[in-house]
């Protein structure tokens, strides 16, 4: 069986996308899950994502993220990516209402950018035994530690350590270390899922600004620095939580291909 996919990237968030509409990708096979996102004996990626027929009236399309390891999670980059994958499909539509594990999305080009809609947020919580970390779930569950410099942690340890701490139990959390200056933001992420850190986190990023505005440090859109790039969240902040959150950034067709499954 051969398998057609295109990779994208948005700022270096590397991912599969596959054209499912026929709901045909046995997206139940874990293991051929991780062989593709594998990058010594697959494609390689942080993730898959299947873009497939409507789920819900009134939207486009649904989309459906596999994490490495097999978990499914939303992912803010991926979305993005996702929806560029749809247009091209589409003939360069320019919007988008789309569905995927945590609800309705809406998605549109803003000349080279892609803009996201992310789902509301609960508060940012602040945890009283570690004033220095926040907590909120932007459709993937995100702790974020403030460092003094993001460089000098050890995120792969660090994050690890975190990633499965007992307050995250069962499922536990991505991990994002955050320095804000001048209202502006810079971390690093270990991603859940992927068990390392990625050069970017869509959902990552958004929490990360979330936290800035939560503590005064940032007013909004926030800019936020990754090591694959910047992006930018818009937000407003509600009694609730957050609302009318969005995430702005760029994306990019690395190549596209076919793989030999039974190879």
């Amino acid at each position: 069986m051969e398998l057609q996919f295109a990779k994208w990237q948005g700022t270096g968030n590397d991912f599969i996308l596959i054209d499912d509409r026929q709901g045909r990708f046995p997206s139940d096979d874990l293991d051929l899950v991780r062989r593709l996102c594998h990058r010594h004996f697959g494609i390689g990626s942080d993730g898959l994502i299947l873009v497939r027929a409507p789920h819900e009236a009134g939207t486009t399309f649904h989309m459906e993220f596999l994490n490495p390891d097999g978990s499914r999670s939303f992912c803010g980059n991926g979305s993005r990516c996702a929806f560029a994958f749809w247009s091209g499909l589409m003939d360069g539509a320019s919007t988008a209402r789309f569905t995927a594990i945590d609800g309705v999305h809406e998605a549109r080009w803003d000349r080279d950018v892609v803009t996201v809609s992310m789902r509301d947020t609960g508060p940012v919580r602040t945890y009283d035994d570690d004033p220095q970390a926040d907590f909120v779930h932007t459709g993937s569950p995100h702790e974020l530690v403030h460092v003094d410099d993001p460089d000098r942690v050890d995120v792969c340890a660090e994050g690890a350590r975190r990633r499965h701490a007992p307050r995250h139990a069962p499922g536990g959390s991505n991990v994002n270390f955050v320095q804000v200056s001048l209202g502006a933001v810079r971390m690093r992420t270990y991603e859940r899922g992927v068990e390392d850190e990625t050069l970017s986190c869509g959902t990552g990023v958004v929490a990360a600004a979330l936290s800035a505005l939560h503590r005064g440090l940032a007013v909004a859109p926030v800019t936020v620095h990754t090591r694959g790039g910047v992006l930018r969240v818009d937000a407003r902040a509600v009694p609730a939580g957050f609302a009318h959150v969005s995430l702005h950034g760029p994306v990019r067709e690395v190549f596209r291909g076919v793989i030999d499954l039974s190879a």
